[in-house]
């Protein structure tokens, strides 16, 4: 876990992220970090239940309602909804999951890893982008 490798592979290769717990308000961080995603060429997908639109595109109240293949799930949620995100994250299929700056869960950041997915903890993908670049 949060391992330079494994954050430059989510970087490089985790192209389709859902993010859970984005806000359409540009004043909170998740927005930021997802529109950096999108303006960096990824696929960013809203994951949150009080949400309608973000970035112009439909928000999923739920992981299992988007309808395409997820390879990254970034969480924006406080660290003890952490553990169903990565419940969520697993079930869909995805490669990774990202517990952003200020999320922190043990436990549910080794479940993730003994199901196979690439995990990081405790960090901000956009911090980490720049760090890495690519």
């Amino acid at each position: 876990m949060n391992e330079p490798e494994t954050i430059k592979k989510i970087l490089d290769e985790c192209r389709t992220i859902a993010v859970v717990g984005l806000s359409s308000d540009p004043r909170r961080p998740s927005n930021g970090v997802a529109a950096f995603m999108k303006e960096s060429g990824y696929k960013v997908i809203a994951v949150n239940p009080n949400e309608v639109e973000v970035f112009g595109e439909k928000s999923f109240e739920h992981l299992s309602r988007v309808p395409e293949a997820v390879d990254l799930v970034n969480v924006f949620r406080r660290s003890d909804m952490a553990g169903e995100a990565v419940d969520d994250a697993i079930a869909k299929g995805a490669k990774a999951v990202w517990l952003q700056e200020g999320v922190i869960d043990h436990e549910a950041a080794e479940k993730a890893e003994k199901a196979g997915l690439l995990v990081v903890m405790n960090r901000c993908w956009l911090k980490e982008k720049y760090r890495y670049g690519n």
